[in-house]
C-alpha cells in the first residue's frame, strides 16, 4: 500500500543520513555486504561507523580501481554497496561497471549521490547530467533515482540484493515528502501519484514533487494532469506507461538529467512503438553543469513546475 502526503514541505531526514544509518543495518544483517567509498565517507554520514568495521573500505579517490576491487569481492560471494559522486560513479568508472561487473556478471550495487543540479556549489564538474544514459546501455543494470525517505527506506534493501548491475541516484540533502512512511515499492514498477484524465507528467528524484506542484497549477486551469513516479528508470514500467498515454492522449518527461539517453529517451522510445501520442520533456537540453544553488539552477535548466505545466499545455494542444 501507498499512501501520497505530498505538500511541498522537504523531508526531516537527509538521505545522507539514511545512508549513513541504513548501509551500516546491512552489514548487520547481512554477512556477505560490503561497502567501499571513494573517500566520501564523510559526506554520506559513513564515516565514524567505517572507522570500527573489517566490511567498510575507502578506496581511496580512485573509481575505476574502487569498482574493480568491488567485482572481485562480488566474484567472491559478497554484496559489495559502492558509493562516490554521481559524476564518477559513472564516467569516471563506465569501463569498470561495464565490463567487471556487468558483463562479467558480478551483482555490484553503486549509488550515486548529487545527481543533476544537486551538485550545486560542486559545479560542473561534479554534475552528472548524462549518468543515466550511461548505465542505460549496460543490458544487465537496474536504474533506481530517489524520491524520498520512504521511497529509500522502502526499496534500498531490495536493491542490494537484486542481482546484476545496480545504479542508485540519490540526492544527499533531503527531498520533499510525497509517499507516507511505511509503503511498499516494487522494483521495475511505477507508481500514480496523481490521477488525471488530459495528460499523462513522467517524472523521477526531486522532478516528482515538481510534476505534482505542476498538476496542481493545471487543475486550477481546468488541465487533468495524471502523475507517475517513474523511480525505476531501467527496467522501465511500459505496461502502466502505455495505460495512461493511452487514457491522457498526451505526455510530458520531467527528468533532472540530459534529455539525450535518459528518462525522456526511454518514455518516447516505448511511445513511439507502442502508443504514438504528443509528447514534451522538461530535461537538461544539451548543457553543460554550472555553480550555484540548487534552486537557482533550478530555474536557469527550466527544472520547475511553471516549466512542467507549459509543456503539458503545449503537449495538450498537440492531440
Amino acid at each position: 500500500m501507498k499512501k501520497i502526503i505530498y505538500t511541498g514541505e522537504n523531508d526531516k531526514a537527509a538521505f545522507k543520513d539514511l545512508l549513513g544509518s541504513t548501509i551500516p543495518e546491512l552489514e548487520a544483517e547481512d554477512k556477505d555486504v560490503i561497502y567501499l567509498d571513494a573517500d566520501l565517507m564523510s559526506c554520506i554520514g559513513t564515516a565514524k561507523w567505517a572507522a570500527g568495521s573489517d566490511r567498510a573500505i575507502n578506496c581511496g579517490i580512485a573509481e575505476a580501481n574502487m569498482v574493480g576491487v568491488a567485482c572481485g569481492l562480488a566474484a567472491s560471494g559478497f554484496k559489495p554497496i559502492v558509493h562516490t559522486f554521481g559524476p564518477f560513479a559513472s564516467r569516471r568508472c563506465f569501463d569498470q561497471v561495464f565490463l567487471s561487473a556487468g558483463y562479467a556478471k558480478n551483482d555490484i550495487t553503486v549509488i550515486g549521490t548529487d545527481p543533476g543540479v544537486c551538485a550545486a556549489f560542486n559545479g560542473g564538474t561534479h554534475m552528472p547530467f548524462e549518468d543515466v544514459a550511461l548505465y542505460r546501455t549496460i543490458p544487465t543494470a537496474t536504474i533506481v533515482e530517489m524520491t524520498d525517505a520512504a521511497l529509500f527506506r522502502g526499496i534500498f534493501k531490495k536493491i542490494v540484493n537484486a542481482p546484476g548491475v545496480k545504479y542508485v541516484r540519490v540526492n544527499r540533502k533531503s527531498n520533499p515528502a510525497v509517499y507516507a512512511e511505511g509503503s511498499r515499492f516494487e522494483l521495475g514498477k511505477g507508481n500514480v501519484v496523481a490521477e488525471g484524465s488530459d495528460v499523462t507528467i513522467v517524472a523521477a528524484g526531486i522532478m516528482v514533487s515538481k510534476a505534482l506542484a505542476a498538476a496542481k497549477a493545471l487543475a486550477a486551469e481546468g488541465v487533468s494532469a495524471a502523475v507517475i513516479d517513474m523511480f525505476t528508470i531501467k527496467p522501465l514500467d511500459e505496461e502502466l506507461l502505455v495505460k495512461y498515454a493511452k487514457k491522457t492522449g498526451a505526455v510530458v518527461v520531467a527528468e533532472n538529467h540530459s534529455v539525450n539517453g535518459g528518462l525522456t529517451d526511454a518514455v518516447c522510445r516505448v511511445l513511439a512503438e507502442s502508443c504514438p501520442v504528443p509528447a514534451r520533456h522538461v530535461a537538461i537540453d544539451n548543457l553543460y553543469g554550472q555553480v550555484g544553488p540548487q534552486d537557482f539552477l533550478e530555474k536557469a535548466y527550466d527544472l520547475t513546475p511553471e516549466h512542467i505545466a507549459r509543456e503539458a499545455k503545449a503537449a495538450v494542444a498537440c492531440k
